[in-house]
C-alpha cells in the first residue's frame, strides 16, 4: 500500500452550519456522506470525519495523481452544490495503525 495519499479539508460556506442545515444543505451531506462510504467500499478511502468544533472536515484519500486527487475532491456533492468549499494538498502517511478503524467502527 503506498504512503502517499491526498488530503482535501472542506468548509461550511454558511456561518453557523451546521446548526439547522436546510432542507437542501441537509440533502447535500447525506449524499456527501455516501460519497464518502462509496469511496471506503472500494479502497480509496483512508480516513474522513468533521472536526468537533466544526471549524472544518477531513478526507484522506489515495488517487494516481493530482488530476485524479482533483476529481475526487470536485466529484463530492457537498463541494459540488456549494454548501463547502475545499482545500487540497498531497498528503503523506507517515504512521497508521493496522487495522485502524474509526471511534465509530
Amino acid at each position: 500500500m503506498p504512503d502517499f495519499a491526498w488530503i482535501y479539508l472542506v468548509r461550511p460556506v454558511r456561518p453557523g452550519f451546521p446548526g439547522g442545515p436546510t432542507p437542501a444543505e441537509a440533502a447535500a451531506i447525506d449524499r456527501h456522506f455516501e460519497y464518502l462510504k462509496r469511496m471506503l467500499e472500494s479502497g480509496s478511502l483512508v480516513l474522513a470525519g468533521p472536526c468537533l468544533d466544526t471549524a472544518f472536515g477531513i478526507v484522506v484519500f489515495r488517487a494516481a495523481d493530482k488530476e485524479a486527487a482533483g476529481r475526487v475532491m470536485r466529484g463530492d456533492p457537498a463541494v459540488q452544490e456549494g454548501v463547502f468549499t475545499s482545500e487540497m494538498h498531497p498528503f503523506r502517511i507517515s504512521l497508521l495503525a493496522p487495522g485502524s478503524r474509526g471511534i465509530d467502527g
